[in-house]
């Protein structure tokens, strides 16, 4: 599955089912580790395990299958590995507090970085 057909799924899985504040960051140049990453908070420890569940099995629906994940146990951060897209679900104070934006966005792209990913559908690193 192409990188952007792939962001779509996930952005689409976390819209269904209310992830708050997504965004999708291009950090192809960057590094070697994916092409896309996509953030998204969820309101609570269930919420946040309910968002990367759902990118789970809409990306198995789409015969990708996760590389791996990480923070299922707390599911304060969960990331789900899927390899050309890295997505990271969230609690807010979580967010907030490693603040992956800024990290991976260059001064020219962090004006868009305040824009959600419904209007901004892709942030160039």
């Amino acid at each position: 599955m192409q990188t952007e057909a792939l962001t779509e799924l996930v952005i689409s899985a976390l819209e269904d089912l209310k992830g708050q504040d997504i965004r999708a960051i291009d950090v192809r140049g960057k590094t070697a580790i994916t092409d896309m990453m996509v953030i998204a908070s969820g309101s609570s420890d269930r919420h946040v395990k309910a968002l990367a569940e759902s990118v789970i099995a809409r990306a198995k629906e789409a015969g990708v299958m996760p590389l791996g994940t990480e923070g299922e146990r707390d599911n304060e951060w969960v990331l789900v590995d899927l390899n050309d897209v890295v997505v990271h679900v969230m609690l807010p104070r979580v967010r907030d507090f490693y603040n992956l934006e800024k990290l991976w966005l260059t001064d020219a792209t962090a004006a868009e970085a305040s824009e959600p990913v419904s209007k901004v559908r892709r942030l160039r690193g």
